[in-house]
């Protein structure tokens, strides 16, 4: 997860549950408590959250109003980027559809390497240019994901035109 990603959870569930835990707060982002830790004290040092100690060991955190305009910054940002890496997928797998296409196939199988995302977005490519997605043919070509794009493997013998 980004530091992006990590201020924005921490202010969207400090908003909500301001008397939540530190290591609650790990546990969801999936982070260390210490880094947790770490983004509370440069949050709170810049005034985007206050504490009020109610226990002994318990805090209660507050997102102030600078807190609410950064969390509403990074929501856009967050946005903004998602988008980003939603564009560069479907390029890229209208671009690896065009290039099985050219080589006379019209069914890939998907591969189960890459995320989860990525995959779910060359899924929906397929139905969208009318590809077919079927695992047990062994002279199809295998499609997996890779980092922003997508990886073709040819089947042996499989006749492939190039441009």
């Amino acid at each position: 997860m980004s530091k992006l990603e990590n201020q924005l959870r921490i202010l969207e569930t400090l908003e909500r549950q301001p008397e939540t835990t530190q290591a609650s707060l790990a546990a969801q982002l999936g982070v260390a408590v210490g880094t947790v830790n770490w983004y509370l004290k440069r949050l709170i040092s810049k005034g985007y959250i206050k504490t009020r100690q109610l226990e002994r060991r318990n805090l209660r955190y507050f997102v102030t109003p600078a807190g609410l305009a950064l969390k509403a910054r990074l929501t856009k940002e967050y946005m903004e980027a998602s988008l980003r890496v939603y564009r560069e997928l479907r390029q890229a797998a209208q671009k690896t559809l065009a290039e099985v296409n050219q080589a006379g196939h019209q069914t890939i199988a998907i591969d189960g390497e890459g995320s989860r995302e990525a995959l779910e977005i060359l899924r929906l490519t397929c139905l969208e240019q009318g590809v077919g997605v079927d695992g047990a043919e062994s002279r199809t070509p295998r499609v997996r994901g890779e980092g922003t794009g997508f990886v073709v493997s040819w089947p042996e013998g499989a006749r492939r035109r190039r441009s």
